[in-house]
């Protein structure tokens, strides 16, 4: 497919519309936080109105269609029944209920990508100081995970793979599907993949993937409010520890001292959370899928490429992404400046990029990039002139 015929498969006009944030500006930042559109903010904003006008209680009777719209757009994009999505307040809280219901014990072995993010890395570290054996799985000769090194490692003691998606420090795509195929030839292990960067902006089908957990953002490439997340449990898995924060929501108190759980993923839910940034979330998933995620990918791809060829051409610049397939996260060096003044530079010129730093990804830029790297991050509704705005601002530094 030609940059061109990509480009040209989402209405940009109309999207850019709908996102009154580009008339302030060029916004490069979508792996932090995207620019949400119109009608995301205005369902969150009618559902505290409502809020204000027939109380907190009421208005989730009331609104309960609209809350359930989350669940049913969520099963549409990653191909998953609706009881098998959670939500949640961010993906770091979805990954760790996953994380924290698989039974680990000291001498199991969790085997994970050199790309993981440092509330991943959390709790990595933490089932290590238990005595669990934690490996990362090499890269291969391209930067991405290697599913051949992965297939040596697995035997009958790994209870556990991690895996992202796409990396918070670089544009590569990992091979997950492949990574997936691997994990249920090899091991009884279960999968756990991070979509944080790539729900939104990339096609994601549990199945053809195979992962057991999957742990989702609002905020990035999805254009959902902050505070809202997703945790996709496959349906039927077995030995699952139940979560370690429990209220009356999803757990019943049945006597004096006995309690049931819901089954399924919504165990993982509490009663208490953002009911009107819920609501936003489910107009931001239904917003994707009206694009079509095919469409978005191509596009966010084409820019990417676009971006990078125009960048590397830049004398001092440094394109620091790796993979055979890469997304729409563009790291890259500036010689001569750190990474956060470049960023502070661009801010003031209304371009907003931001800096993967090591402290967020060490498995990752310990060695590469220690000292950190620049990151645009394009996504549907940015420009050609936006990206030539973003390089002549570079060029000038």
């Amino acid at each position: 497919m030609t940059q061109s015929r990509a480009l040209g498969r989402i209405d940009i006009a109309t999207v850019r519309a709908d996102t009154p944030g580009v008339n302030q500006v060029t916004h490069l930042n979508s792996a932090g936080a995207s620019l949400p559109p119109l009608p995301v903010t205005e369902s969150t904003v009618a559902y505290i109105q409502a809020e204000a006008r027939i109380g907190g209680y009421e208005a989730a009777v009331a609104e309960g269609d609209v809350l359930e719209r989350v669940y049913v757009e969520a099963a549409t994009m990653f191909g998953c029944a609706e009881a098998e999505i959670a939500f949640q307040q961010n993906a770091s809280q979805a990954w760790w209920a996953a994380f924290n219901s698989i039974p680990l014990r000291p001498g199991d072995r969790i085997l994970a990508t050199s790309s993981e993010y440092v509330a991943n890395a959390m709790g990595l570290i933490s089932a290590r100081n238990r005595g669990i054996d934690v490996e990362l799985i090499p890269d291969d000769e391209h930067g991405q995970t290697s599913v051949k090194a992965l297939e040596t490692l697995l035997d009958e003691r790994v209870k556990l793979v991690c895996a992202t998606h796409v990396p918070t420090s670089g544009g590569l795509i990992n091979p997950v599907a492949e990574i997936g195929a691997a994990v249920k030839r090899g091991s009884d292990a279960f999968y756990l993949l991070d979509a944080c960067q790539s729900a939104g902006q990339l096609p994601i089908s549990v199945d053809e993937i195979q992962c057991d957990f999957l742990a989702v953002t609002g905020r990035k490439f999805l254009r959902g409010p902050r505070g809202t997340g997703l945790l996709y449990q496959r349906a039927g898995l077995e030995g699952l520890l139940p979560p370690l924060v429990l209220d009356g929501w999803a757990s019943d108190w049945t006597g004096p001292w006995t309690m049931s759980h819901t089954p399924g993923a919504r165990v993982h839910e509490l009663f208490e959370c953002s009911f009107a940034a819920k609501a936003g979330l489910g107009v931001a998933l239904a917003y994707a899928n009206r694009l079509g995620l095919d469409n978005i990918a191509a596009r966010v791809q084409a820019l990417a490429s676009i971006l990078r060829t125009t960048l590397a051409s830049i004398e001092g610049v440094s394109v620091a992404d790796r993979g055979v397939l890469k997304s729409g996260i563009v790291t890259f060096d500036v010689a001569g400046h750190e990474p956060d003044a470049v960023v502070t530079a661009l801010r003031q010129l209304n371009i907003n990029t931001s800096a993967s730093r090591l402290g967020a990804a060490q498995f990752d830029l310990a060695e590469r990039a220690p000292n950190g790297l620049v990151r645009a991050s394009v996504h549907y509704f940015n420009t050609e002139s936006e990206l030539d705005r973003l390089a002549q601002a570079v060029a000038e530094l």
